[in-house]
């Protein structure tokens, strides 16, 4: 079926149609279900340089992908954008990875713009102060962050999820159960995520008159090799804690690794409490003690992020709103109260 053929069936226009299925605005909610339910049912589907040239767009969200050999495509990653994809794909569009040196990604951005490559973008990873945020905000095109980047003077729309918020809690659980020796092996603190849950963690334990000692805190990649050599550190110095707080269910798995072969146990001598991104091939219940977490889902934010930048586009949303989701905390076998003595 084509566009006419469709828009005879449903007595409107081929403009209106068109324009339904294009999310503008000015088609009213229920003409645009009707028209979508239509084109599903008799398996329309829009001709993309028909539609590129009705519309002026590419139908194409796009995403500057750092390369080289200091960067690592980790699964939160993969998790990430696997959310972000199937919701693209849903509403009929495609997602471009423009690879980019880790050096050159602003180069990268103002050609994607010049050559008019995509729709819109999303940024990942935001550092305080990011580059590629204050050039995106001066370029025009249509973007979103996934994170925050602080110390800007102006709005920009982001999703992120309330980091300090979780650690501050958890940490506040470790210190209600008699924790005083608490570590946090974090991600990479020059990322605003682990700044975030670093301060968390230490805005808890100074109202409870306690401090995170520079000897009890690890920034790091987040992998499973990593998570083991900082618990090591951590575990076998002079002031080992009774309590970690880890950024990672993936660096959680070398943590209870490291724990094991010292011969330690968990909850018995180390409570622990792990961030969970909702794996489906991870779950913290099935550690050989089920991990208590802070919980949020990675692919529902990527979700989130391709409906937000949809909404953009078709002018359903505007301005530079910042979105914060809460953070559950689950309690599971691994936390217990402080061993006698410590």
């Amino acid at each position: 079926m084509n566009l006419k053929q469709l828009s005879q069936m449903l007595e409107l226009s081929q403009t209106t149609v068109s324009r339904a299925l294009n999310g503008y605005p000015e088609v009213n909610e229920e003409t645009r279900r009707r028209v979508v339910d239509a084109a599903k049912r008799h398996g329309y589907r829009p001709n993309p340089s028909a539609r590129r040239l009705a519309t002026g767009k590419t139908g194409m969200i796009g995403y500057v992908l750092p390369t080289g050999s200091a960067v690592d495509i980790d699964p939160h990653f993969v998790e990430f954008l696997s959310g972000l994809g199937d919701y693209a794909r849903a509403h009929e569009l495609d997602l471009v990875l423009s690879p980019a040196d880790a050096e050159e990604q602003e180069t990268t951005y103002r050609r994607i713009v010049a050559n008019k490559q995509v729709d819109a973008v999303y940024v990942s990873s935001p550092r305080p102060q990011d580059s590629r945020v204050a050039l995106l905000d001066t370029l025009g095109l249509p973007f979103l962050v996934h994170g925050r980047s602080d110390g800007f003077d102006f709005d920009y729309p982001f999703l992120d999820i309330d980091n300090e918020g979780a650690f501050h809690e958890a940490t506040r659980l470790m210190i209600q159960l008699g924790h005083r020796r608490i570590a946090l092996i974090n991600g990479d603190d020059r990322e605003t995520f682990a700044i975030h849950r670093a301060r968390g963690v230490r805005r808890a334990l100074a109202g409870s008159g306690l401090a995170l000692p520079d000897d009890q805190i690890s920034s790091t990649v987040m992998t499973e090799e990593n998570g083991y050599r900082a618990a090591r550190r951590v575990l076998e110095g002079s002031n080992a804690p009774t309590a970690i707080l880890c950024s990672s269910l993936i660096m959680a798995l070398g943590i209870v690794r490291a724990v094991r072969e010292l011969g330690l146990t968990i909850p018995g001598d180390l409570s622990l409490i792990a961030h969970d991104d909702v794996f489906s091939w991870l779950k913290p219940e099935n550690f050989s003690v089920p991990l208590s977490t802070t919980r949020s889902s990675i692919r529902a934010a990527g979700a989130r992020v391709a409906e937000r930048l949809i909404a953009r586009l078709s002018g359903l949303e505007d301005g530079a709103r910042g979105e914060v989701w809460p953070v559950d905390l689950v309690v599971r076998g691994s936390i217990a109260g402080a061993p006698a003595g410590s």
